[in-house]
Formats: structure tokens, sequence, C-alpha cells
């Protein structure tokens, strides 16, 4: 047992940090971004040798997103843990976009430039990965159905490329994202009318 634990510590971090910051963005709490970018450095160490090259640059991105995060749910509107929002419309088809279009270009890259055998599921994880994490940013309540749809994609990804501990987080982020959005639609009818306005860009 020990020497299994020595050999997959770092799946094991990654599995609890990435846990914890699940469950601290259901219960809106800030300290999802600083928990969310300790688990980004673990997975950008795990998945480059698997060879899941979009997802460890994904890694990075999170990063950048998870400061962006943190500066909105510290000083912008979303610092108020009431605040819950719906997806504007006139945004959905640029979201639409971005996911469609990140799927290509990382595809194409992918499959051109590393020696990945999958690059489309690779690229698409990755890309939607971002749209949801941007989403969550905003506290737009429909990220949870972007993030469901990534992490069941990720259990299938993650045994094919036999990351098997990566796997069954993945399936544990499942039922964190349903019960997300479970208590972020029973905070956003407290709120309702007064507290949860139209969402803004």
């Amino acid at each position: 047992m020990l020497e299994w634990i020595l050999a997959e510590w770092m799946q094991i971090v990654g599995f609890a940090t990435g846990a914890a910051c699940v469950l601290l963005a259901a219960r809106r709490n800030i300290w999802t971004y600083p928990l969310g970018i300790a688990n980004n450095i673990v997975f950008l160490v795990v998945f480059v040798p698997a060879g899941l090259y979009a997802a460890a640059a994904l890694q990075v991105v999170y990063l950048v997103l998870g400061v962006h995060g943190w500066v909105r749910w510290a000083r912008g509107v979303e610092q108020d843990k009431g605040y819950i929002a719906r997806t504007p419309r006139r945004v959905i088809p640029w979201l639409v976009l971005t996911g469609i279009g990140g799927t290509a270009v990382l595809a194409w890259f992918l499959a051109t430039f590393t020696d990945s055998q999958v690059a489309l599921a690779d690229a698409a994880t990755t890309a939607a990965s971002l749209v949801a994490q941007y989403m969550l940013n905003r506290k737009w309540i429909e990220n949870w159905f972007v993030w469901i749809g990534v992490d069941i994609a990720f259990v299938a990804l993650s045994i094919v490329t036999g990351l098997w501990i990566v796997a069954a987080l993945y399936v544990l982020f499942i039922g964190l994202c349903v019960g997300g959005y479970v208590g972020w639609r029973r905070v956003e009818r407290s709120s309702a009318p007064a507290g949860v306005a139209a969402a803004r860009v």
C-alpha cells in the first residue's frame, strides 16, 4: 500500500486538491481559487507524461483564469455570496463559438505537432473546460452543466490513458457538480426576485 502511495502521490494530491476546489466552488467560497491553482500545478506535472498535452496546457491557462476569478470574487459583484446569475443570452453564441473554435485549433495543433493519440477528445475537453471556468468566474449558474459534460468526458479520457485515480476524481467531480448546481439553485430561489439580477457581462 505504501509503495502504491509513493508511486501515485501526485495523482493523490491532485485528487484531494481538486475535490476540495470543486466543493468550495459549490459553496461559493473564494478559497476555491488558491486551492484550484495548487491543483493546476499538480495536474500539469501529471498530464504531460501521460500525453495529455492540451489538458496540461489547460492548467497554465487555468492559472490565469484562477487569478481572474479570484479578483472578481474578491472585488467584483461576484463577491456577494448570495449573488448568482444566469448566463446572458447574447453571450451564449460566443461561448459556443469559443468552445468549437478552441477545439478545432487545439485538435489541429495536437495532431500536427505532438504524438497525442487522443487529440480531438483532449482538445474538446480543454476548450469546454475554459468556457466552464469563465462561466464559474462570473457565477453564471449554467457553468455546472458544462462542467458535468466535461467531467464525464474526462472520466473516459483518463481511463483510456491509464490515469485511474484521475478518472475516479472526475467521477467524484460529477457528483460535486450536481450538488453545486442544486446548492446554487437553492440560493438563487431564496434570493429571487430582488437578489438575483439579470447577469452582467
